[in-house]
């Protein structure tokens, strides 16, 4: 029950969709919670956002929860690509980094196995891929990710393999965040899949 709530629920709720023509969920519902969980506008305590977010981020640090630019880090999950399909292992994607990515430090996309939320078993050194590994950007200073079994020709600096048979789910963590992380004004794509 509690990967339906943190893999399809959160879809639903109100505050969770970080951009609202977009996939990516906000494991804090764009909100700075207390470590109680309560709504208090509402005078309840949101249980079904506390267990999915322990399902699938097992603890919290304040960084996670800070709202601060150039504090913490502001998280992006992705559970779904952009034609609202859970992400699948055999399937090939690409994801879309506009210029600019708003972070002081670094980014990092990572992939989990849905089943465990632990790091993708997918045969490769880490689970993730992010500006330390120096991915090739595009002629405007974008950046293309791929995901999916096989690298595209030519996109291995910029591919993180999945394993076909497995579900997951991505974070987009920007570390030190700057303002226009938590003003919409920069964008992600969605993930996409790649035809």
């Amino acid at each position: 029950m509690s990967k339906v709530d943190a893999f399809e629920n959160t879809q639903t709720w109100a505050n969770a969709l970080i951009y609202p023509d977009r996939h990516w969920i906000d494991p804090n519902l764009n909100q700075t919670l207390d470590l109680t969980w309560m709504r208090t506008a509402e005078n309840y305590r949101d249980l079904d956002a506390r267990i999915a977010y322990f399902t699938n981020y097992y603890a919290i640090s304040s960084a996670m929860m800070s709202r601060l630019p150039g504090e913490g880090a502001r998280y992006l999950i992705g559970f779904k690509d952009a034609d609202g399909d859970a992400l699948h292992g055999a399937t090939a994607y690409r994801l879309h980094l506009p210029t600019d990515i708003p972070t002081d430090r670094f980014w990092s996309l990572t992939v989990y196995d849905a089943r465990t939320a632990a790091g993708l078993d997918n045969g490769q050194p880490f689970p993730s891929l992010g500006l330390r590994d120096k991915p090739r950007a595009n002629a405007d200073g974008s950046i293309d990710l791929y995901l999916g079994p096989t690298a595209p020709a030519g996109k291995e600096k910029n591919w993180l393999r999945t394993v076909p048979g497995k579900g997951y789910f991505t974070i987009l963590r920007l570390y030190a965040p700057t303002a226009v992380a938590f003003t919409q004004s920069w964008k992600p794509g969605d993930v996409e899949k790649v035809k």
